[in-house]
């Protein structure tokens, strides 16, 4: 009877490959804390509050789907080399 196929699971994702993510999910942080900023100033605190966390709750899913479709595209199944036992 054969063995089964043996895999080594390997992830082949860099620093490189999510750079652009962390560099647009800060500018969605900035963008926030600068959306919030202005309007705080228009004595209205608590309609500022709400709009930062609409952005970060409507902008999570996607910062998530990206890091996860990213990682998954960067795992990798790779046949083990054939290693003889002794019987």
């Amino acid at each position: 009877m054969e063995r089964p196929q043996a895999y080594q699971f390997r992830c082949t994702l860099t620093f490189g490959d999510i750079y652009a993510q962390i560099i647009v999910w800060l500018l969605v942080i900035f963008v926030s804390l600068a959306a919030g900023l202005a309007l705080m100033g228009a004595n209205n605190p608590i309609f500022a509050l709400v709009v930062v966390g609409m952005i970060f709750v409507l902008s999570l899913p996607f910062l998530l789907f990206a890091f996860i479709t990213t990682l998954l595209n960067h795992i990798a199944l790779d046949p083990a080399p054939n290693q003889e036992q002794p019987s």
